[in-house]
């Protein structure tokens, strides 16, 4: 149900890609201190669904608002932090953990040097995963939960108001899981809010309001995770076929945890 002071709100979204419909008319909307996961089999279009709120890729109808904003005039990309689908820390380039921390107060003040509170943030947002230890250490040498721990709090340096992660449970440890459901519980409390791409609720259920499940581009249902279809009616049988398909491929990721391959890039001052 969406209200005027949404932090995200998508109406009648289209979007494409290689000239192939992908969303189909996703109305979306996530509110302050909410929390709000999308579910669905792969090639649903839940992260392309997260890519059109922030801008990656275009719609090709409907429409887009950040914080009350239409998308095409929004630019304060400081409130929204942002944990892509399936990268790595190091991105092949030589970094410390604090360094790579460190360029998500990039959409803050650009490439000016750190200034001391800059710093400071770096330091709490480290603290918050549990990785200020090792804030010196090079990112290749960290396993895969814990480079996507650094990713997380790359994603919170910059005090957002909106968190998007796109599977950051996918591939990780049941530690690192526990880290990310911790943390995330402390930014709701200071309302934040949250839109999840997950494709098992795991240690975050407790944590979310509502569930919006894609099917082939369009919401096939959006209520508390209570709500969501079973067996006994109509979808349930494909709901619970989309549940067991995404278990293989959460364990293909498990496996493939550190596959170094992947690249981040810089886009309206968020790393994507």
């Amino acid at each position: 149900m969406s209200t005027p002071n949404d932090v995200i709100r998508l109406t009648a979204a289209r979007a494409a890609l290689g000239g192939r419909p992908v969303l189909r008319g996703v109305d979306l909307s996530v509110a302050p201190g909410e929390v709000v996961a999308l579910l669905g089999a792969n090639g649903s279009g839940k992260s392309t669904t997260v890519k059109t709120v922030v801008g990656s890729v275009p719609l090709t109808g409907g429409e887009r608002e950040l914080f009350g904003t239409p998308g095409a005039r929004f630019r304060a990309w400081h409130r929204i932090g942002y944990v892509p689908q399936r990268t790595t820390a190091a991105g092949g380039v030589p970094a410390t953990v604090r360094e790579v921390v460190a360029t998500g107060r990039l959409a803050r003040h650009g490439l000016l040097p750190l200034r001391r509170r800059d710093k400071a943030a770096v330091n709490q947002a480290l603290d918050a995963v549990g990785l200020l230890a090792r804030a010196d250490d090079s990112v290749a040498n960290l396993s895969g939960g814990q480079q996507q721990r650094v990713l997380i709090a790359r994603a919170l340096v910059g005090g957002p108001e909106l968190l998007i992660m796109d599977e950051p449970m996918a591939g990780v440890d049941l530690a690192s899981q526990q880290v990310l459901a911790d943390t995330l519980r402390r930014e709701v409390a200071k309302g934040v809010a949250v839109l999840l791409v997950l494709h098992e609720l795991g240690p975050l259920e407790p944590l979310i309001d509502r569930t919006v499940l894609l099917r082939d581009g369009l919401v096939l249902h959006d209520g508390p995770p209570g709500t969501t279809p079973t067996t006994g009616d109509h979808h349930g049988q494909e709901l619970h076929d989309h549940a067991h398909h995404d278990h293989a491929l959460h364990d293909h990721a498990h496996h493939h945890a550190d596959d170094p391959k992947t690249h981040d890039h810089t886009q309206h001052g968020l790393l994507i």
